[in-house]
């Protein structure tokens, strides 16, 4: 049995900035309004004609991981992606990267476990290095928002949070037992299903023939719905409840944590679980108010923002913690 460790990490964001003034211009809304709210000052959204995609985000991504992996591309073993906004209906993005990246013909999984979907897809590489199978696993999340949100008043309480980017990481193997990924902690509770979600185009309810006929400007199910106070509230219990079982897993106490790298949903739940766990400014790892909720790829820009600035080191015990649509959540505890 081997483990499997963080090798390289890489993150790509478009240029295109999009402040909270810009969005004042076109929704009925301000600066302080969503700051107060959610933290949030900026997000990055792709160019209305530009050429930046989920998959093509994820692309970029991958090549730094490569690099920094020091390992060559034809040396990735296998290829996870995760997203909600995939280029297509079908297939998923993941045989696109393998198109664009020239991999070999790997096998390419997509999942769609949304702000979970990074810390999902971790477990997953994570087993198949501990079990043999694979050596290097290389995993994307990648997402864009911005071509899905309703950008009117309307929606202003759910499209001012989103933004768009794409993280990567490869998982290696590692001999060393006492160090990489340590455990992942995973769970879901469909019951709340329909709180934060995007109902169309999906095929549960609708022929794609009669959507077509209706042609409603008004239907709202094409946008994303989220129940805004019930969400946070489950939120801040799971974060805390996965949290406290990867590291109970482990032996260790939230004393333990070097630096935790939280989903970046909203600034106020991030604060809140940092408060409750004791945990002080250079702990934590925030970086919304630059990109917003970029759902899959949230964790892993963060992640590697966080590694590029020095802020963690060999040694450090790292903590990646998710809540989302699903209801789904997961924690990933790494000793680095």
């Amino acid at each position: 049995m081997y483990n499997s460790k963080i090798a390289g990490l890489g993150y790509y964001v478009p240029e295109n900035v999009v402040t909270n003034d810009d969005l004042s211009k076109i929704i009925d809304t301000s600066d302080e309004w969503i700051q107060e709210r959610t933290g949030i000052k900026e997000r990055r959204h792709v160019a209305k004609n530009g050429t930046d995609t989920t998959s093509s985000m994820g692309v970029e991504a991958a090549k730094i991981a490569i690099e920094r992996a020091g390992i060559h591309k034809n040396e990735v073993d296998f290829l996870i992606f995760a997203t909600l906004s995939p280029d297509y209906y079908f297939p998923g993005p993941g045989v696109l990267v393998q198109r664009d990246l020239g991999l070999p013909t790997i096998g390419a999984l997509d999942i769609r476990n949304q702000c979970s979907g990074f810390v999902y897809a971790i477990s997953i590489a994570d087993q198949y290095v501990k079990t043999g199978m694979y050596k290097n696993v290389l995993v994307i999340g990648s997402e864009v928002h911005s071509r899905g949100l309703d950008m009117t008043t309307r929606g202003r309480g759910v499209s001012v949070i989103f933004g768009d980017g794409a993280g990567a990481a490869i998982i290696s193997r590692e001999e060393d037992n006492t160090k990489g990924i340590l455990s992942t902690h995973m769970h879901s509770e469909g019951q709340h299903a329909e709180e934060l979600s995007v109902i169309a185009p999906g095929m549960g309810k609708r022929w794609v023939t009669d959507i077509l006929e209706d042609d409603d400007k008004d239907d709202t199910s094409y946008f994303p719905y989220m129940n805004g106070q019930f969400v946070f509230k489950n939120a801040v219990v799971r974060f805390s409840e996965v949290i406290m079982e990867g590291l109970q897993t482990n032996g260790l106490g939230p004393d333990d944590i070097d630096m935790l790298i939280p989903h970046q949903a909203n600034l106020r739940i991030s604060q809140f679980v940092q408060k409750k766990f004791g945990l002080s400014d250079d702990q934590v790892y925030n970086n919304i108010m630059k990109y917003g909720n970029t759902t899959a790829a949230s964790i892993p820009i963060a992640l590697t923002e966080a590694w590029e600035k020095g802020k963690i080191k060999e040694g450090d015990t790292v903590v990646l913690a998710a809540f989302g649509s699903g209801f789904t959540w997961g924690s990933a505890i790494i000793k680095w």
